[in-house]
């Protein structure tokens, strides 16, 4: 299987974002490039479908950056919203919004009409648990995207925010889980 280190739309997306997300920039598009190769290892997809993959992508976690909060969900929908309003792409917004919502979901997602939404969890949870849950990708294969697409300190950014919640709500799920 291949691996994209690339992606146009990937780039130009986060270039827009590099100095707000400042230090954890590199972090972040690593993780942004690993799960989108998950999720293209997952199911072949048409082009359409992976430029919907690559913007849900960017947009995903970008609340943490634009709002500063651990409840970054709703924020990072409003930010991708924004982009596929000023890209004439208002017609994406609702599965784009879900597959954000969703990314976190615990239980798989169910719906036809969106197979996307449940795709784009499984690539994040790859990543997400370093390759813990494969969803059924090669170990060899997360292995060489992980070599291909380094870390860049993002699972170290994601435990000390983790860190920071559970020292104020023990025993509380983050927001952004879903059941």
């Amino acid at each position: 299987m291949h691996v994209e280190t690339a992606h146009n739309q990937i780039e130009t997306i986060l270039a827009d974002w590099k100095e707000r997300i400042g230090a954890d920039y590199l972090g972040y598009k690593g993780h942004v490039y690993r799960m989108f190769n998950f999720c293209l290892a997952l199911r072949r997809c048409t082009e359409e479908e992976k430029t919907k993959l690559a913007i849900a992508a960017c947009f995903h976690d970008i609340g943490l950056w634009s709002a500063h909060t651990v409840d970054y969900i709703p924020p990072s929908i409003i930010e991708a919203r924004r982009y596929l309003s000023d890209a004439g792409l208002q017609a994406w917004s609702e599965e784009i919004a879900l597959m954000i919502e969703m990314h976190h979901k615990v239980r798989r997602y169910q719906d036809d009409r969106y197979p996307l939404v449940e795709l784009f969890r499984r690539g994040d949870l790859v990543d997400f648990s370093l390759g813990a849950f494969s969803s059924g990708l090669p170990r060899s294969f997360i292995q060489q995207v992980k070599q291909a697409i380094p870390n860049n300190g993002f699972h170290k950014f994601l435990l000390k925010g983790a860190g920071e919640w559970f020292k104020k709500h023990p025993f509380s799920p983050p927001p952004f889980v879903k059941w």
